[in-house]
């Protein structure tokens, strides 16, 4: 399918959508609409169609399908153990090497039993160090000039790192209980952290989490400090955290996870300081040889972008934009090389430079922009492609489930939207698909930028509605 030229500049939308855009007291330029046809390509609506616009989330559409092509919907994330030194029953005496590929869905209880694994296979005692590799991701401050920093309270700004634990985050369970302060339990445990809750069982439901290193003083601890009030009819619920940095918390949960699993461990848990550049296999040393021992594969792809795409998980979109860089897992993946390659294709899907471009892949980058007809014309394209139902799948169902489980639930609606959102304090944007009450579907792209974007959510609904009411 070939790209068609750009739709007319003037606006094709019904009265009642039109006064619905009104209403909301934004200017007409802020909003951008395009739907078609998917099987003809008939345009149903479209206004601004051809400007420039923010994506927001609905960037994580155009990484799903390019990852569905260039990577698969089988493909894996592979995290490699490899043993350097002498082992000999059971004992290593040497370092254990946990090379990370990049896989964001690495949790504690998979680390665990994947310990446990390698203690059951013979290998209980290291006399060395556990390195934590992560040269799989060569990335650099100016990677991250569009994106936010990330801050304790905002775990999903987490940067991407190739050797991650549960997305970077702490969950803390918080639990009402009887008497002054409520029950917590923080996943994952790590190690030489003294937990301090002083969450109360009044005023609320609210909780958050502080970090603060040793100071220096002789058995010290660093404490992660638990505050926040819990009331009784807040019951229990888990609240993720990124109060530490990626690298400490791997660090910590490392060591603790490994002990937990049975293994001992006389050295330290830290990062490996080999400075390879050309592969993302740990070198060898002389008298130290070196053996790969176990690997831990990820999800596949497949159901990485059902959960990415549901929930909006923007590391783990950032981590799938990165899997693409040429020579990945092999060589390690730059964002250069990531947005080079998919440029590619987007070149191969019958679009120019400016009708879309991607910066990280998850739409936090205000960079990432597209014209509302091009993301549609990837949306078409998608519809017969052969990972069509795998892409359709991952996206979050109107008034069903993910982020759209309590929006657009009306009876004439529910159920009949597949979309994904986006969100910036200046953008809002709803693409995907709308199976319309005649039986006909529609690839739809809506979406808002201005300071006060907020105000134009109910309009985009309205779209969304009217198309369905077809």
């Amino acid at each position: 399918m070939r790209a068609k030229a750009a739709p007319a500049a003037q606006p094709r939308l019904p009265v009642a959508l039109q006064k619905r855009l009104a209403d909301t007291g934004l200017p007409p330029g802020s909003f951008g609409v395009h739907a078609v046809d998917v099987d003809n390509g008939s345009t149903l609506l479209s206004m601004n169609a051809s400007e420039p616009f923010v994506m927001a989330s609905t960037a994580k559409i155009v990484t799903s399908l390019a990852a569905l092509d260039l990577l698969g919907p089988n493909y894996r994330w592979r995290t490699r153990a490899y043993v350097r030194g002498l082992l000999a029953d059971g004992h290593l005496y040497g370092d254990l090497i946990l090379v990370g590929g990049g896989d964001v869905l690495l949790s504690t209880e998979e680390l665990l039993a994947w310990f446990a694994s390698m203690q059951a296979k013979g290998l209980q005692h290291v006399h060395g160090r556990i390195l934590l590799d992560r040269a799989a991701f060569r990335l650099g401050a100016d990677d991250f000039v569009g994106t936010p920093e990330p801050a304790p309270n905002r775990p999903h700004h987490i940067r991407p790192n190739a050797l991650t634990l549960d997305a970077g985050v702490i969950r803390v369970a918080v639990q009402t209980a009887r008497g002054g302060l409520a029950q917590v339990h923080v996943n994952p445990p790590l190690q030489g952290v003294q937990v301090l809750n002083s969450v109360a069982t009044h005023g609320g439901c609210n909780a958050f989490a502080t970090y603060r290193l040793p100071r220096g003083g002789d058995g010290e601890m660093a404490q992660l400090q638990i505050r926040g009030n819990w009331s009784s009819s807040c019951g229990t619920r888990e609240i993720a955290f990124a109060p530490l940095p990626v690298e400490e918390l791997m660090s910590r949960a490392v060591g603790q996870l490994w002990r937990d699993a049975g293994g001992h461990l006389s050295g330290e848990v830290c990062d490996d300081d080999d400075a390879r550049r050309d592969t993302t296999l740990p070198s060898e040393r002389p008298g130290q040889p070196l053996q790969l021992w176990s690997v831990h594969g990820s999800p596949s792809l497949a159901q990485w972008i059902h959960g990415m795409n549901k929930v909006s998980d923007n590391v783990a979109a950032r981590h799938l934009m990165l899997s693409m860089a040429p020579g990945f897992p092999r060589r390690p993946a730059t964002m250069d090389g990531a947005q080079a390659r998919v440029r590619t294709w987007l070149q191969s899907q019958g679009l120019q430079a400016g009708d879309l471009a991607l910066d990280n892949g998850s739409g936090l980058s205000r960079a990432e922009k597209a014209r509302p007809w091009a993301l549609v014309h990837l949306l078409r394209r998608a519809w017969s492609s052969s990972h069509a139902q795998t892409f359709i799948d991952s996206l979050p169902v109107s008034g069903v489930d993910g982020t759209l489980m309590h929006r657009l639930g009306g009876p004439g609606v529910r159920g009949r939207a597949h979309l994904k959102t986006g969100t910036l304090l200046d953008a809002r944007a709803l693409a995907g698909y709308v199976h319309a009450r005649n039986g006909r579907w529609y690839a739809v792209s809506t979406l808002v930028n201005h300071p006060e974007a907020a105000l134009g959510t109910p309009a985009l609904d309205a779209i969304i509605d009217w198309i369905a009411a077809r």
